[in-house]
């Protein structure tokens, strides 16, 4: 555990990678000295930090982003404010907050530039407040700002089991839509069920491959296919969702997990008049920074409202992240999992 000092956390422990490297097992459990919260930064005492993909990438050395070496993984945590430095006067010693940045919160304690770290929803736990914010924009920014859902409109969810999907799941329903989640597990789709999905879809055949849902999408929609798709998986799944979207429908495409980029074939998208959109969440804030700050504020409101409620299905202690992460790999988590510290103890979904 991180001890204090006059204004701060001295001495922490951190996971860091010190060599990019297809291994994420590389990664070692370190002790360093923290500096004191320079002027406009908060220092969080980490309690949860959510394992998001991006943090393997960065280790492997396959994101866009790649942070100098050595570095911490984890983009987004909770915690309690162990210090401010000068000019922050919105926070103080004790508050519960969350913070969302790049890198670093695999860690006891580390200092946040202000404008990165928000008040914690009172109705949150810290592993659900660590897991809210990245996947709820996602979902937020795909479902309102580019795919203007209605209503009513049937919507598509693929990868419903991960983060973004359902976040996704919950959002579409908050927003009136009726929801169709997809995923290759049945005891994960039972969880995709129970958090609000109409129907679910398992598209995955005994040999590992794709099953064509096109036809159960269009039977249990009694029409042409859901008028919004959601698909943060790409390859096989997006071919088939071009065979199972209304008419002047729109296909979100949030990402390729499934390790293909796929082409859209063109012909369809003009035959049905349907719209493929690509959505960038984080990107939007950087070019437009008005309107990030509005989609920022939205999903808090969602967050301290109680209308949206993170899943984490498991926790792990920090000199156990590497298992935390591992089970991300392994495509083994439901929704989240968060790495825990500074006696923090994970409570369940």
């Amino acid at each position: 555990m991180a001890r204090r000092h006059q204004t701060g956390l001295a001495r922490i422990r951190t996971i860091r990678c010190h060599a990019t490297s297809d291994d994420i097992a590389s990664v070692s459990l370190d002790e360093l000295d923290l500096p004191d919260p320079g002027p406009g930064e908060v220092q969080v005492r980490t309690k949860a930090c959510a394992v998001n993909y991006p943090d393997l990438m960065m280790i492997q050395g396959t994101h866009q982003h790649r942070p100098p070496l050595p570095f911490a993984p984890g983009g987004e945590g909770a915690g309690e404010v162990a210090a401010v430095g000068a000019g922050v006067s919105h926070f103080r010693e004790g508050d519960a907050v969350c913070f969302g940045r790049l890198s670093g919160g695999f860690a006891e304690a580390l200092n946040v530039p202000a404008a990165a770290v928000d008040p914690m929803p009172a109705n949150m736990t810290y592993a659900k407040a660590a897991s809210y914010r990245t996947a709820y924009t996602t979902a937020y920014v795909a479902l309102v700002v580019r795919g203007a859902l209605q209503p009513g409109e049937w919507l598509l969810v693929h990868g419903a089991t991960g983060g973004v999907g359902l976040a996704a799941v919950e959002l579409g329903k908050h927003y009136g839509a009726k929801v169709i989640g997809t995923g290759g597990r049945d005891d994960k789709l039972a969880v995709v069920k129970a958090r609000g999905a109409d129907a679910v879809i398992n598209y995955s055949l005994p040999d590992g491959s794709l099953g064509g849902f096109r036809h159960k999408v269009k039977e249990i929609t009694g029409t042409d296919g859901a008028d919004v798709i959601y698909d943060p998986v790409g390859g096989d799944v997006f071919d088939e969702s071009m065979r199972c979207i209304n008419w002047c429908g729109r296909i979100l495409s949030i990402g390729f997990v499934s390790g293909r980029w796929p082409a859209a074939a063109v012909n369809l998208v003009l035959i049905k008049s349907i719209s493929v959109i690509g959505v960038r969440a984080g990107e939007i804030g950087r070019r437009n920074p008005a309107l990030g700050s509005q989609i920022r504020a939205a999903v808090a409101d969602l967050a301290h409202g109680g209308a949206i409620d993170p899943y984490v299905c498991a926790g792990f202690p920090l000199e156990r992240a590497v298992d935390a992460m591992r089970m991300l790999q392994n495509r083994s988590v439901v929704g989240k999992c968060v790495v825990t510290m500074n006696g923090y103890t994970f409570e369940g979904a």
